[in-house]
Parts: structure tokens; C-alpha cells; sequence
């Protein structure tokens, strides 16, 4: 699930008026914070590289498509033939193959000319390496190359209908729009059988060359020419669905690599947290500790010769375990706090909100607890803002924020600090986004320099 957020995102509504972000003309994405251009977009359309780029790849995709027909419906058509015979498995396999060697060339192209973010799919893992057998066995149980063939057959009517178009408009335009600088020499004939230009010798009765007819024609083809890059983007939008769709990895193989690099993260931030109880273990009560029976031992034995610097020691040992007692209760509520397993959320963000250094309004709107996983995560990530607030925000107040929208749980944090918060690597943000992601969450970061600083993070609401 994504969602976009701005300056001024809440609980209430949508991006809010800070939010603005605008689109490059060459790559189509959305870019935050840059200019916007003075000449409206209507206008600058027809130069744009996006627009001639675009067009380049419906032109070369006609050649490319005829092609690829032809060699996956011969292929398939012979291999499905012989398929009573054993030659049918290897011409069959070959075709799938050539199709799937199809494929990368349109990946490319369409990387190149339209700026689609296309993976790569899943190669084809053969049981035994080297045997021809395991190899064609491996490219037929393939849906990947299923999926090349069924594009290779496909594209091609699409292919022919977008370059008819988009010719068709390209050329009318620039034709009508320039008009005013060749009319002189071949005149266009208005008559029933359209427009037709007019050869020397040739006697017609309506003839477009009064200044009048010129400005018309050249302005109708002013409206073609502006209207053409949409039109060829519009077209060029259906072949980012067809590649991305038939031409890239399977949905199955996609969750798979996401779940495996989730799994990396979920280990390695278990692993950081078992180091820091080790160390938080090692440097604070297990110190606290020793140096507790050092100064125990001390005074046992002036317990005989100095009963009052024997009980002066015994205090400041009592000082001591209750300071150690103190850290293995602060130690064991950051692994999972007792208070979130009772009395789930509401309390246990009240009691963090508690030791916050400045005041901080806990609000939680939620009938029902969420998973117990998602309900930790949900804690320690606030925790952890929090914490970032009291050492680095400067700030004199702070709220959260918990609800729950739909099938997802719903976090905010603000403060009126210095701002200047920064969710790029290394940073602790930029952990914390990582533990969210692995659980399908996101963070999002509004923290402009002067504040305020928003944080705001979204959970599924069952793990």
C-alpha cells in the first residue's frame, strides 16, 4: 500500500498546503520542491524530449513487434505440430526462448524511451546445469516465457493501432502548423474529398491561400500538434502496463524477493538489539554490580574494625543495587515493556510520554488492539521519536497520535523543535524506517529546517 504525504498531513485529511511537488518534463516523475515552470504544459508538450522520446518508441516498436509475431507464431505453430514427434519439445523450447530474448530488447527500450522501472523477471534454473534436456523441461514449466509469447502475439495489433496514431497526428500537425511557410509553392484543396495539396497545372475552386485560411489552418494544426504528445503518451502508457505486466517478474517471484530481503532486515535488527542489551548488560548493571561486591566485601571486613565506615559502605551499597535495579527495569522495558502486554498501547505511549523531556499529549483513538507484533512495533518506534525529541528537537512540546484507518494503524508524531530531521542513510530515522518496512509499513519524515518536525508512520493492522 502506498500513500503520498505532505507538509500538514493529519488525521484529518489528506496533504495539506505545504504539500506541492511537480513533474520533470524529460522523465515524468514527481519531483519535490523544484520550480515550476512559467510556460504551461499544454505548450511546452510538443518539444519536450519526454514527447519525442515517447514517439521514437512507437515508432521503433512496429518493426520490433512484426518481428517478434512472426517468429513466436512460426515457432509455436511448428513446435505445437511436431509435438508428436520428439522435435516438437526443442522447437518449442527455442521459441519461447527467442521470445524471452525478445523481451530484454523491449525492457531496454522501454528503460530507455519511456522510463519504465522494469525488473528484471526470473531466469530460467535448469535441475541438472549443462543438460539440454533439464534446460528445455525448465524453459517449458516457465510461466515467464508463457508470458513472453503471449506479449509477442499481443503487442503487435497494439503496436500497429499506436503507430497509425500517432503518425497519423504527428504529421498533420507539424504539416498544418507550418503551413503559412510552404502554402506558396503547394497549396491545400479544401474540397469534399478532404484535404489534398494542390499541384501545379491542377484547377480547383476552393484553394486554402488568403491569409485568412492560412491562419486557420495553421492554427488548427497548432491544436493537433499540442494535443499529439498526449495522445502518443496515452498510447505509450498502455505499453508500460503490457511490459511491466507480461515482460517482468511474476507477482509471486516479486513478494518472494521482497520477503527475502524483509527477512535480512528482521535479523539484522535482532541481532542489534541482542548487541545492545549485551552492552547495555555488560557496561551498566553488570558494572554496577561487581562494583557491589567489591565495596560488600570491603565492608565485611571493616565490619569488626570500623563498625560506622562498615555501614557507611553498606549504605552506598543499597544506593548502588537500587540504581541496578533501577537499569535491569529501564533494560526489560526496552525489550517489551509489561505494561503494553496489560494494558496495550493507550498506557504503555503514556508512560513513555511520561519520560519525555518536554510535554507531550498522547492521544489514541483505537476500539480494538492490533497483532501483538504490530503493537510492539507501533511502541517502539513512537518510543524511539520520543527520544530523538528529548535529545536533538530542542522543542518545548510534542503530541502523538494513534488511530487506525481501514486495515492500517496509524502513528504521528509532532513537535515544534528546530527541525532539520533527515530519514537518509545511517541516520536513526533511516533504521527505523527500515524495522517498518520489513512489516510493510512506511515512515515518512516532513521536517522542514525551523520546524515543526512531522513524523508520521502507517502499520498494517495484522502482521
Amino acid at each position: 500500500m502506498a500513500t503520498e504525504y505532505g507538509q500538514g498531513y493529519g488525521r484529518q485529511g489528506g496533504p495539506g498546503a505545504g504539500f506541492h511537488a511537480t513533474v520533470d518534463g524529460d522523465t515524468g516523475e514527481w519531483r519535490p520542491g523544484r520550480r515550476r515552470h512559467r510556460l504551461p504544459a499544454a505548450l511546452r508538450a510538443p518539444v519536450e524530449a519526454r514527447s519525442w522520446r515517447e514517439f521514437a518508441y512507437v515508432l521503433l516498436s512496429l518493426p520490433i513487434s512484426v518481428l517478434a509475431f512472426s517468429y513466436a507464431v512460426t515457432l509455436a505453430s511448428t513446435g505445437s505440430a511436431l509435438l508428436i514427434t520428439f522435435l516438437g519439445i526443442p522447437v518449442l523450447a527455442a521459441g519461447l526462448a527467442g521470445c524471452r530474448g525478445f523481451g530484454v530488447l523491449e525492457r531496454k527500450m522501454a528503460r530507455g524511451l519511456l522510463g519504465a522501472d522494469v525488473a528484471e523477471p526470473e531466469p530460467v534454473r535448469a535441475r541438472k546445469p549443462g543438460a539440454s534436456t533439464s534446460w528445455m523441461g525448465a524453459v517449458l514449466k516457465s510461466g515467464t516465457s508463457w508470458r513472453h509469447l503471449l506479449y509477442s502475439v499481443l503487442h503487435l495489433p497494439w503496436a500497429v493501432f499506436s503507430f497509425v496514431v500517432a503518425v497519423s497526428f504527428w504529421i498533420y500537425g507539424w504539416a498544418l502548423l507550418t503551413y503559412p511557410l510552404w502554402f506558396w509553392a503547394s497549396p491545400i484543396n479544401a474540397g469534399s474529398d478532404g484535404l489534398q495539396v494542390v499541384h501545379s497545372g491542377e484547377a480547383n475552386s476552393i484553394r486554402l491561400d488568403n491569409p485568412f485560411e492560412v491562419g486557420v489552418t495553421a492554427l488548427v494544426g497548432l491544436l493537433f500538434t499540442m494535443a499529439t504528445p498526449w495522445i502518443v503518451r496515452a498510447l505509450t502508457m498502455v505499453d508500460r502496463l503490457m511490459v511491466q505486466g507480461l515482460l517482468g517478474p511474476s507477482r509471486l517471484a516479486t513478494r518472494l524477493v521482497e520477503l527475502e530481503s524483509d527477512r535480512g532486515v528482521v535479523v539484522d535488527t535482532a541481532a542489534a538489539d541482542l548487541r545492545r542489551i549485551e552492552r547495555d548488560l555488560h557496561d551498566g548493571a553488570q558494572a554496577r554490580l561487581v562494583a557491589l561486591a567489591m565495596d560488600l566485601g570491603l565492608a565485611k571486613e571493616k565490619l569488626t574494625e570500623d563498625p560506622q565506615a562498615a555501614a557507611r559502605m553498606v549504605g552506598e551499597a543499597h544506593g548502588e543495587v537500587k540504581t541496578a535495579l533501577q537499569e535491569l527495569r529501564d533494560l526489560a522495558r526496552g525489550i517489551h515493556p509489561a505494561v503494553l502486554t496489560d494494558r496495550g498501547l493507550d498506557a504503555a505511549l503514556s508512560s513513555v510520554a511520561s519520560r519525555c523531556v518536554v510535554p507531550v499529549q498522547v492521544e489514541v483513538d483505537l476500539v480494538e488492539r492490533p497483532a501483538a507484533a504490530i503493537e510492539g512495533i507501533a511502541y517502539f518506534t513512537v518510543s524511539e521519536l520520543l527520544q530523538n525529541i528529548s535529545k536533538h528537537a530542542r522543542a518545548t512540546w510534542a503530541s502523538v497520535d494513534v488511530w487506525r484507518v481501514e486495515n492500517r494503524l496509524m502513528l504521528q508524531v509532532v513537535d515544534d523543535g528546530v527541525g532539520g530531521a533527515d530519514a537518509g542513510g545511517g541516520s536513526g530515522l533511516a533504521g527505523l524506517a527500515g524495522r517498518l518496512d520489513a512489516v510493510d509499513g512506511i515512515l515518512v519524515v516532513d521536517s522542514p529546517v525551523g520546524g515543526p518536525t512531522r513524523v508520521t508512520a502507517e502499520l498494517p493492522w495484522r502482521g
